[in-house]
This record gives C-alpha cells, structure tokens and sequence, in this order.
C-alpha cells in the first residue's frame, strides 16, 4: 500500500495507522504527484491512498495513470473537498472509494479491506452528492417503466428478489426460453449488461416492490 499525501502530520497519520495493522503492509508515503508516480514505475500497490490537493498537481490524475496504464492497484481518496465538481471527476477516473479527512483514521483499514472485497467505501457527505446527481426524476422513472411489458416488469421483481433463470421459469409456469427472453429484453430495455445492474437500477428507479418515491 502507498500513501500520497502533502501535508506531513496527516501522511504520518495514515502511514501508522497502516503499519500498525497486522494484515496490511506500507510500501512508501509520498509528498508529491511526481515522487508517487516515480513509484508506480517501480512498484505496484494494491492500494492507493490519495489526496486530491498535491502541491504538483492533483491526485486524479494518478489515478487516470493507474487505469490507463491497467495496473491492479485501487485508488481510495482520502481529501478535504467533498465538492461535486471535484467527486465526480475522481470516480470517473476511476477512483474505488471516496473519504473525507474527517473520516476517523483508525476507520481507514476498515475501508479499504471493504475496498479490496469489491465495495466502495464513501462517506455520507459523499453519497449524499452521488444520489442527488443521479436520482431519477418521477418523469425518466416513468418513462423507463412504459417500456417494460407486464411481463417483463414480473420477471424484473423475481430477478431482484434473487431468482435464477430456471426458479422464476418453474414458480411462473413459463418456459425457460421465454424467461432468459425477458431478461434479456430487461438488460436491454435499462441499458445495462448484468443481474445485479439491474437490479441495481431498478431499485434507484423505484420499479422493485412497488416503490415509486
């Protein structure tokens, strides 16, 4: 693990709090943009721990250098601005989690273990950001249930009731070849390429159980 932060008491900080973990294990702590990329040319983490601010730049682009170069390493930003406009450019460079330094540092591996399990650690503030930006509004939601068939909208809520293929096809009395076709029409339909996208979409909607907020 790497930590990039400017301010010498805080990268102090996070770098104990880390090397007094037992599981985890600091490879360096950096000040700067320039001395945190000349380690990524060397070795590559697992984890990250960056701040935005840095005196050479910012950490976003560390991180676009991460996904660019399509190393494995995940990049947790830890940083005082909770703005939307500097949130929104980190998650979409890439960015797996989001903290502000108010967070409780000995809450920090907890994070990123969280992280390293396929979730994504953001604090309230931050989510808060995240779902006013991307809530629906009462229009896009009804315009997207228009386009599901009854059908569709009941194997949609056996989906997100965690039913394969085969269990809703037996508890509906359909063939399984009309259900995989509805999924489909649904992946379709929301534009998305997984169960759990969605599923994950269709909650925000407000189209599982009913819920229309």
């Amino acid at each position: 693990m790497v930590v990039v932060e400017d301010l010498g008491p805080v990268r102090s900080r996070f770098s104990e709090v880390i090397s007094a973990h037992p599981e985890l294990q600091l490879l360096g702590a950096h000040a700067t943009l320039k001395a945190a990329k000349d380690h990524l040319r060397c070795h590559v983490p697992d984890v990250l721990l960056v701040d935005i601010g840095l005196p050479d730049g910012s950490g976003i682009e560390l991180i676009r250098e991460i996904q660019e170069r399509n190393l494995p390493t995940l990049a947790l930003v830890i940083s005082i601005y909770g703005d939307e406009q500097t949130v929104i450019p980190a998650l979409e460079a890439g960015a797996a989690g989001y903290l502000l330094k108010d967070h409780p540092p000995e809450q920090i591996p907890e994070a990123i273990f969280q992280m390293m399990a396929g979730g994504a650690p953001i604090s309230p503030a931050i989510a808060r950001h995240m779902l006013k930006r991307f809530r629906p509004t009462e229009t896009e939601a009804e315009e997207l249930l228009e386009h599901l068939t009854p059908r569709e909208r009941e194997v949609l809520e056996m989906v997100g009731r965690g039913y394969t293929s085969s269990e809703i096809a037996e508890l509906s009395g359909k063939s399984y070849h009309t259900v995989t076709t509805h999924v489909r029409n649904i992946y379709r339909k929301l534009a998305v390429n997984s169960r759990a996208e969605a599923v994950s979409k269709a909650m925000r909607f407000g189209l599982l159980d009913g819920a229309r907020e």
